[in-house]
């Protein structure tokens, strides 16, 4: 986890006209008395598989949600994601429009048990926290503003994305923001991700994603025995990696992740290929460390084309980038973080300012303001297969509650 700050807000309450007022008094109350959806919402959602660039089934049945509640203005962009309109008003909105978005893939594989089990008042299956619990609110929360009738200044576009795990890069989100229908209409950004709403994610955690393939010559274990093995090459490029010593502020961080490659316990490898993880809140950090890792992977080359024979040919290596998450950050004294910050702490929560890498980082990179939060009553376990929902009613939907109204303040708070 991220640097994780106290934040110290205000408590004076957010003025809200009386009629208003009244509008988001009956959304709340309807909220309240949806519980036993809402948890078979997360339970449906998170027994439909997501992997990433697999998330088509889930989308699917979001889409069909959202138009189950009534809502017409239902589309699936080029790319996957699902997006609903509120209000629900016939022809085209101009905007500027406040996303809220969830979102669809999961970071486990197709064939993964998704059954969700009960124990007491938790919930356990893969995903169900990271983003079930997301998609659900989503769905929960429209259904009360349409009961509430609530008024807002700035239409909502309910935003189910895909690809914001692992490789899928924020492809989803990347493309609402940049190329989809309502790109350069929008104003204000909100990811809803994870299960603890006290965390109010307010800067964006860029990471740079690289595969590297060592290439060689191969040949056998004992009759090639001295020529340049790519195994080593690699094997140097990590030790040089993790013997940079990174400063404390600002924050940056390095792993060397996946090794594959090789052919037989016999052999020596012709490829060997090395995924590395960099990341870091500051962009000029961030471009250091990656500067500094190809650097290492050139010099890895260089010495073991020196080291040994290359007689069968020379080893090189190929920088493939596999990912490219942009950092970013909206003011702690921006309204957006402070109106939810009010909130949280009127809801009775000890807000903690984080950064974080969600599908935010788009908006907070382009200048647009966001926020990541969390909703629900906590959980625990994310991206492992027992992971865990606590859904133990009050606590629950308090947080469901808390998230309602950071959604209606934001619709009306200065972007």
């Amino acid at each position: 986890m991220l640097r994780v700050l106290v934040l110290i807000i205000s408590a004076l309450a957010l003025y809200v006209p009386p009629a208003i007022a009244q509008d988001n008094a009956r959304a709340r109350s309807a909220l309240a008395q949806d519980y036993d959806a809402i948890v078979a919402d997360i339970i449906t959602i998170t027994e439909i598989p997501a992997p990433p660039f697999g998330e088509e089934r889930r989308a699917a049945h979001f889409a069909d949600a959202f138009r189950s509640q009534g809502l017409k203005q239902v589309t699936t962009d080029p790319v996957g994601n699902v997006i609903g309109v509120y209000p629900d008003r016939d022809g085209e909105m101009d905007g500027p429009f406040l996303v809220v978005s969830a979102h669809l893939d999961t970071v486990f594989p197709e064939e993964t048990d998704v059954t969700v089990k009960r124990d007491g008042d938790r919930l356990l299956a893969p995903g169900i926290g990271d983003d079930s619990l997301g998609l659900a609110a989503l769905l929960a929360w429209h259904r009360a503003m349409v009961a509430g009738n609530v008024q807002i200044d700035r239409p909502i576009l309910f935003v189910g994305t895909v690809g914001e795990e692992g490789l899928g890069d924020l492809r989803g989100v990347r493309y609402l923001m940049t190329k989809g229908a309502y790109a350069g209409r929008i104003a204000g950004f909100i990811s809803v991700d994870g299960s603890h709403p006290e965390r109010l994610v307010h800067a964006a955690v860029g990471s740079k994603r690289y595969e590297i393939v060592f290439n060689g010559p191969g040949g056998h274990s004992y009759g090639a025995f001295g020529i340049v093995n790519p195994m080593a090459a690699m094997a140097e490029a990590v030790r040089q990696l993790y013997a940079i010593d990174l400063p404390a502020d600002p924050r940056a961080t390095y792993s060397a992740s996946v090794v594959s490659g090789g052919r037989s316990v016999n052999t020596i490898p012709d490829r060997i290929a090395l995924q590395v993880d960099m990341r870091s809140e500051d962009s000029e950090a961030l471009d250091s460390l990656e500067s500094r890792f190809l650097t290492i992977v050139d010099n890895a080359v260089a010495n073991e084309n020196e080291a040994r024979s290359t007689s069968a040919g020379q080893i090189s290596a190929e920088k493939n980038r596999i990912g490219d998450r942009p950092a970013g950050t909206t003011p702690v004294e921006h309204p957006l973080v402070q109106s939810a910050g009010t909130i949280l702490t009127e809801a009775g929560y000890t807000v903690m300012l984080a950064a974080s890498s969600t599908d935010s980082n788009i908006a907070m990179s382009m200048g647009i303001p966001a926020i990541t939060i969390g909703t629900g009553g906590g959980g625990g376990r994310a991206h492992a297969l027992d992971e865990y929902l606590n859904v133990e009613r009050s606590s629950f939907m308090t947080g469901l509650d808390a998230g309602l109204q950071i959604v209606i303040a934001a619709a009306g708070v200065a972007l």
